[in-house]
């Protein structure tokens, strides 16, 4: 049983077991150490390991791995197929972006407020029906979505179990920074 309420619009004829999640993502840099500075200097991920030239892989160049908690790994990052190259152009198919999850809103502001204190421009907020959203480009020019679910309670669901309309509208984001008073 799925500790989420909503009900699909369509489901699989094999689902998956409802306790699978995204485990890390493992994007490619041109710089390991331009992107080190952001994720852990700005945002305060540890580092879990960071090498170069990693003997038995098969290839050539940097990694880094990044965590909250211990975690073998939330983020990877290698510049194996990708060292001092350009961000992908709009226009082609791709990863759109990725959602770092944080467990509380007063840690959405955290990170937010060291956002502010780094000069990280935001692109937009969105305050979604079930969560709150702060998109950003990392220095290789990938989407960054910092997030907050909100209570499960509070998702707008339709009589059937369906994910309701999502208005949308901006964060607050002064008052997101009340959150650490």
């Amino acid at each position: 049983m799925s500790e989420y309420p909503i009900q699909p619009v369509a489901r699989s004829a094999n689902p998956i077991g409802p306790g699978v999640h995204i485990g890390h993502v493992h994007l490619r840099t041109a710089d390991t150490a331009r992107i080190r500075h952001f994720y852990v200097d700005i945002l305060g991920f540890d580092v879990i390991a960071e090498a170069n030239d990693v003997p038995g892989w098969g290839t050539t160049g940097d990694i880094l791995f990044v965590s909250a908690g211990g975690y073998h790994h939330h983020l990877g990052f290698n510049t194996w197929k990708s060292k001092d190259g350009e961000p992908m152009p709009d226009g082609y198919a791709g990863l759109h972006h990725v959602a770092i999850a944080y467990p509380t809103r007063r840690q959405l502001a955290d990170a937010y407020q060291r956002l502010v204190a780094a000069d990280w421009p935001i692109r937009t907020s969105i305050a979604h029906s079930t969560h709150d959203a702060i998109y950003l480009l990392d220095p290789d020019g990938n989407t960054l979505e910092l997030m907050w679910d909100r209570p499960v309670e509070e998702w707008p669901l339709t009589p059937e179990g369906h994910l309701g309309p999502d208005p949308g509208g901006e964060v607050d984001l002064d008052g997101l920074l009340h959150e650490l008073d």
